[in-house]
């Protein structure tokens, strides 16, 4: 069994075999673990975030530890973003085309994606349920933590959430007013940010290495902009795509976890994450965990055991 790659040496390896559109957007990050016992696969858990550093970000560490009480883990990451053959203008943002391409990547790098469980965080968590939507079947249980769905964030917001989530709209605004202003000072755009979404208001939570990613990105003016088109993408094409499964009653068939932080952003603006999920998920169950936005970060034993205990009662 192949030995845990490092995040870093996968994205280097795997970034200069992409078209030369594909390098300039924030890659969404795919860490897969394959719990063996024996010779037997019991589980297969693809965890999803819209950071470049999976495995920063996830303390695959923690979830290591948790895990090896009785399994084996095997820890690779596949990077992808969207399809150049998008019909829109997002072509590297949009959560569609971002499914695709985690089907399309794990099928490659890990074998089939098929009845596997998913573990989604952030905007990770918006493919993790693009995923469930348009690719029923390929996801037997999905995770989605301190996210509510991109049709909610827009059509719940209130002066409250948007007090608490104004980076929505003002990123959203059409380039380059949002590139600029950030290009200014990137470093303080991201810790400021960084800082309001942790319950300790304090970017230490996070892994020097991740940190360091972070900071090195954002000096990019190109993952700058790709950073704002995602979130063009979800005032426009995600939310299009949200409201047709929404008017068609379309709902996520395998069995929906849906964690967020007390901190956390629908949690300290006023609003019920499972009552949101009900209308998606036939098979909910939820709760918070001690934490603000960085749940995987700031509470990662919490994390790992609440993913677990999901995972294995299937």
């Amino acid at each position: 069994m192949p030995e845990p790659t490092r995040s870093q040496d996968v994205a280097t390896g795997r970034v200069a075999a992409l078209p030369a559109a594909f390098q300039q957007s924030f890659h969404h990050a795919v860490t897969s673990f394959q719990l063996v016992e024996g010779n037997e696969l019991v589980w297969l858990v693809a965890l999803i975030h819209g950071s470049r550093s999976a495995n920063d970000n996830w303390n695959a560490e923690a979830l290591r530890e948790e895990a090896s009480l009785s399994s084996e883990i095997n820890l690779q990451e596949v990077l992808g973003c969207d399809e150049a053959a998008d019909e829109t203008h997002h072509l590297c943002v949009r959560r569609r085309g971002q499914a695709r391409i985690v089907v399309k990547n794990v099928d490659a790098d890990v074998g089939l994606l098929e009845g596997v469980a998913a573990a989604s965080h952030d905007r990770g968590g918006r493919v993790g349920y693009r995923l469930t939507l348009d690719h029923p079947g390929r996801v037997a249980q999905l995770a989605v933590l301190d996210i509510i769905t991109t049709w909610d964030m827009w059509r719940r917001i209130d002066a409250r959430l948007a007090s608490r989530a104004w980076h929505w709209t003002f990123l959203a605004l059409p380039e380059p007013f949002p590139e600029t202003l950030i290009g200014h000072d990137p470093k303080f755009f991201f810790d400021s940010r960084a800082r309001a979404g942790a319950k300790a208001k304090d970017a230490s939570i996070f892994d020097p290495r991740a940190l360091a990613h972070y900071h090195t990105a954002y000096e990019d003016p190109a993952r700058i902009h790709a950073m704002c088109e995602d979130y063009r993408a979800g005032r426009s094409t995600d939310l299009a795509d949200d409201e047709a499964d929404r008017t068609a009653g379309n709902k996520i068939a395998c069995p929906v976890l849906a964690l967020w932080g007390t901190s956390g952003l629908p949690g300290n603006a006023g609003i019920d994450p499972l009552a949101c999920w009900r209308d998606w998920a036939s098979d909910l169950r939820g709760f918070p965990i001690e934490s603000g936005h960085y749940v995987p970060e700031e509470n990662p034993d919490a994390t790992a055991r609440a993913l677990l205990e999901f995972f294995g009662a299937s």
